[in-house]
C-alpha cells in the first residue's frame, strides 16, 4: 500500500487545524452569549472543548487574537449581508437598495445580537483592535457609498436640501473629504456628512432596539424603523 503523499498529509492537517480553529471560535461566540466579551476567557474555551489550554494557544495566542478573529467574522457576515442586499436590489435604483441594505443589517443585527455587541457595543476594557479590523468594518459603509456614488454618476447631484444648509466647519470638511475618498471618490463632501448622519442613524436604531432603549416609546420598532429609513432616504438628494 502505498503510503500517503506530504501534500496529502500537509491538506488533511490544514482540515484538521481549520475545523479545530471553527470549533474554537464556536465555543467562545458560545461564551459571548452567556457571559459577555470581557469575561472570555481562553482557558474556559479550551475547557469547553476538552483541550488543554496550551493546544488552544497555538491557534491564539492570546484572548486579544481570539477577540479580533470574532471581530473580524462579525464584520465580515454583517458587511456580506450588506453585499448581498445590495447586489439583488440596487439594479432597482438606489432608494430601494438604500432600503435593502438597511433592513439586510438590521435583520443581521437582530438575529446575532452577540455578534453585534461585540462590535457595536462597550468597548471590551483593556483590548485594542488592531488595523486588520479596518478593513472589514468598512464592507457596510462601503456599500452605502457606493449607491451614493453610483446615483451621482447617473445624475447631476441635486443642490435640493443642501443649497440652505449651513457650510461646513472646516475641521468636518476635511473629515469629509477623507471619507469621500474612502468609500465614494467624487461625491461632495456636503452629501458625504449626510450619508455619515444617515449611516449612524441607521446603527443608533438598532442599537437602541437590541439594547431595550425602545422599551416604553418605539417598541416594537418596525414601523419606527421603516419610517425612519424612508426619512434619511429622502434626507439624500441623489437617492430620495
Amino acid at each position: 500500500m502505498n503510503a500517503a503523499s506530504p501534500n496529502a498529509s500537509q491538506t488533511a492537517r490544514q482540515r484538521a487545524r481549520a475545523e479545530l480553529t471553527r470549533e474554537i471560535k464556536e465555543a467562545a461566540r458560545r461564551q459571548l452569549a452567556e457571559t459577555g466579551a470581557p469575561q472570555l476567557s481562553l482557558r474556559a474555551v479550551a475547557r469547553e472543548l476538552g483541550l488543554v489550554s496550551s493546544a488552544l494557544y497555538r491557534y491564539f495566542p492570546s484572548r486579544d487574537d481570539l477577540l479580533t478573529a470574532l471581530i473580524i467574522d462579525a464584520y465580515d457576515s454583517l458587511g456580506e449581508a450588506a453585499e448581498a442586499a445590495a447586489a439583488a436590489n440596487g439594479t432597482a435604483g438606489p432608494r430601494r437598495g438604500w432600503r435593502a441594505v438597511c433592513h439586510a443589517v438590521r435583520d443581521w443585527a437582530r438575529a446575532n445580537p452577540h455578534e453585534y455587541a461585540l462590535i457595536y457595543g462597550s468597548p471590551v476594557p483593556g483590548y485594542q483592535a488592531p488595523r486588520d479590523t479596518v478593513a472589514p468594518a468598512a464592507r457596510v459603509p462601503l456599500v452605502l457609498g457606493q449607491l451614493v456614488r453610483d446615483s451621482c454618476a447617473a445624475q447631476a447631484p441635486s443642490s435640493a436640501g443642501t443649497a440652505a444648509a449651513p457650510p461646513l466647519p472646516a475641521i468636518l470638511a476635511a473629515q469629509a473629504a477623507i471619507v469621500a475618498g474612502a468609500i465614494a471618490p467624487g461625491v461632495p463632501e456636503p452629501l458625504i456628512v449626510r450619508v455619515l448622519i444617515a449611516w449612524t442613524q441607521l446603527f443608533g436604531m438598532i442599537s437602541f432596539e437590541l439594547f431595550g432603549q425602545f422599551v416604553g416609546s418605539a417598541d416594537p420598532a418596525d414601523d419606527f424603523f421603516d419610517y425612519a429609513i424612508e426619512q434619511m432616504i429622502a434626507y439624500i438628494p441623489v437617492i430620495g
